[in-house]
């Protein structure tokens, strides 16, 4: 895809920048809170319809578990480059040990990742299965998780956590997918900061005074109730996030019509999708964005910077199946392509 030849002129000016900034990323120290999740994905082969019941019978071939939710943003972080501390909750469970695993096995750090015997680990079931001369497709997805809050002495021990360390780290991420690890308590703790990005589904009023927020197109129609159809009430949305957060800056990510910042000093600017013809799966491209744009931040990058590698990390991770993370060499190698393409 070609670029617009304004932005591809102002891209190439900040190619140094650019890669300047890449290279800093290993530098940052950041602690996420978020609500984990592992995500599962089982597959096999069709065998036959079962007898008992008119359901197919499917013959296990691999099973493959992979941070997902908070515990996804987390991972990009790391994958990244950064030093992370991890903040959030595990059920006492085999989905909660596993989870743990693979986000220590990446150098995360995980002192802040408390158990709660109440409540199960957050877990998402994905079964996929194929005949010998079919494509694998999913079938059905089992959930486990709880609508209950976890308790309170849980949340203050995760508020008092945040505290402990919020001196040590460039950037406090508050990754809400809607699970209950973010109540006030700690949400009130993660705002102490004085950087602190936002990335939640709903309820963006609670995060008042936050750095900046990154909510994708449905989450911000959902905040300022009204539907965003063209440029005029993209504007509209902008102003209105700004002042329901009362935030620096609302980054809205729109897919394959990129995105667009908004700025407390009236300030926008528009950054266009950078492989708009080879979408493929946005699972977890948010979590993605987020990453490289506090990363882009907190080494000195400037909103317009950090929203570019958000940006190009998003188009290195959209080409790709299922939850799924990028590496500053990968967005090396895609910046440099982008700058001999456009």
């Amino acid at each position: 895809m070609s670029l617009d030849p304004d932005f591809a002129i102002l891209l190439r000016a900040s190619a140094d920048r650019l890669f300047f900034l890449l290279e800093k990323f290993a530098s940052a120290r950041v602690l996420v809170i978020g609500d984990l999740t592992l995500d599962e994905f089982l597959t096999g082969q069709v065998e036959r319809i079962s007898r008992e019941a008119p359901v197919l019978i499917l013959r296990h071939e691999t099973t493959k578990q992979v941070p997902g939710g908070g515990a996804n943003a987390i991972y990009n972080f790391a994958q990244l480059g950064a030093k992370v501390l991890a903040v959030g909750l595990l059920g006492k469970d085999e989905q909660g040990k596993a989870l743990r695993s693979l986000l220590e096995a990446a150098g995360i750090n995980t002192d802040g990742v408390f158990v709660d015997s109440s409540r199960p680990t957050v877990t998402k079931t994905r079964i996929s299965g194929h005949s010998r001369q079919s494509v694998t497709q999913q079938i059905v997805r089992l959930d486990r998780k709880s609508d209950d809050l976890p308790d309170l002495d849980l949340q203050v021990q995760i508020s008092q956590y945040i505290k402990e360390q919020i001196n040590s780290v460039d950037a406090v991420v508050c990754s809400d997918y809607g699970d209950g690890t973010l109540t006030q308590p700690v949400i009130s703790a993660a705002l102490s900061a004085s950087r602190t990005i936002v990335d939640a589904q709903k309820h963006l009023e609670r995060y008042r005074r936050g750095t900046l927020f990154t909510p994708n197109l449905p989450e911000a129609e959902f905040a300022v109730g009204y539907a965003i159809t063209d440029e005029p009430t993209l504007t509209q949305a902008g102003q209105d996030l700004l002042a329901l957060t009362q935030a620096q800056h609302i980054l809205i990510t729109r897919g394959e019509q990129g995105m667009s910042m908004f700025n407390r000093e009236g300030s926008a600017f528009h950054i266009p999708a950078f492989n708009r013809t080879k979408v493929f799966d946005v699972t977890g491209a948010g979590d993605t964005v987020v990453a490289a744009l506090t990363l882009g931040l907190t080494v000195g990058a400037s909103a317009w910077e950090a929203a570019v590698l958000g940006n190009l990390a998003a188009s290195i991770v959209v080409r790709r199946f299922g939850t799924t993370t990028t590496t500053p060499e990968e967005m090396r190698v895609a910046l440099q392509r982008l700058l001999e393409e456009g």
